[in-house]
């Protein structure tokens, strides 16, 4: 919908890709091949054009196969709109999948940086947004972007950073992929039963102004600003705390932001955000 109103559609086939190829890469799972569909009222350009140039640039940089898939014309479903949906295949070797279970009490959560909503959020942030600017309006704390500009920053993919972690022999125990549910719901599922996650909001750096705007107009108490956004955290990783150093350059190496902001202590399989 804000790539409607922008009549900007590229970043849109960035965004379905490498949320697909995260999903798969905190399993240490290596992408294979990418399918997309397409549901639209009727086709037009520059629409089709971009979403699949954007889906082609995705697969390219991941070394993943565009196979291609299915584009079907309703305009009795669909009407101006459109449903953008992919399906991924990856493998990995099952001596090296990374499941979560060795997480233990002591173990520290590193944060690789996001650069703003990825895929997650945007019912509650058009619902605060747009009600106050268009897409157009560039409100000063976003820096001379505009609300359009900040929401449709593509999805960053992480993989990379997960491939080199896994070939150095890093003991990563964990990765969580920050989407919808946030931190609260999405670092959970790989926890094991009796441990906690524990992350200090306070340490995540340089959060994209964003998320303060939507903080602030929406009044969001912390509670649902962290569960419906990733407010600056795409993805964590669990590692052991003498690993940390070797995990942090790993990141840095591969051309990512990343930064400790908590650990693991004993529990009941939840997250906190304090």
């Amino acid at each position: 919908m804000i790539a409607a109103l922008m009549e900007k559609y590229d970043t849109v086939g960035h965004d379905i890709v490498n949320h697909c190829i995260n999903d798969i890469a905190v399993q240490g799972a290596e992408p294979i091949y990418f399918l997309d569909y397409l549901g639209i009222g009727k086709l037009r350009s520059p629409l089709y054009e971009q979403i699949l140039t954007g889906i082609a640039e995705a697969c390219k940089n991941a070394d993943c196969a565009l196979l291609g898939g299915e584009t079907a014309e309703m305009p009795g479903m669909y009407g101006n709109d459109f449903d953008l949906v992919g399906v991924i295949t990856g493998v990995v070797e099952k001596s090296k999948l990374i499941t979560g279970e060795k997480i233990r009490p002591g173990h520290i959560a590193i944060g690789l940086s996001s650069n703003g909503l990825h895929t997650n959020g945007f019912s509650l942030a058009r619902r605060i947004l747009l009600d106050r600017y268009t897409v157009d309006s560039k409100p000063a704390e976003l820096g001379g972007l505009s609300i359009g500009e900040a929401l449709l920053k593509p999805h960053v993919c992480y993989r990379k950073a997960i491939a080199k972690a896994m070939d150095s022999g890093l003991s990563l125990d964990g990765i969580a992929h920050i989407t919808g549910g946030g931190l609260f719901d999405n670092v959970p599922r790989i926890l094991p039963k009796d441990v906690n996650a524990v992350f200090r909001k306070d340490d995540i750096p340089d959060v994209p102004p964003i998320f303060k705007l939507l903080v602030e107009e929406g009044n969001l108490p912390v509670s649902e600003a962290y569960r419906v956004f990733n407010m600056g955290v795409g993805m964590v990783w669990f590692v052991p705390e003498a690993e940390v150093a070797q995990a942090l350059n790993i990141c840095k190496e591969t051309g990512f932001n990343a930064f400790v902001f908590g650990e693991i202590t004993a529990g009941e399989r939840k997250s906190l955000v304090i």
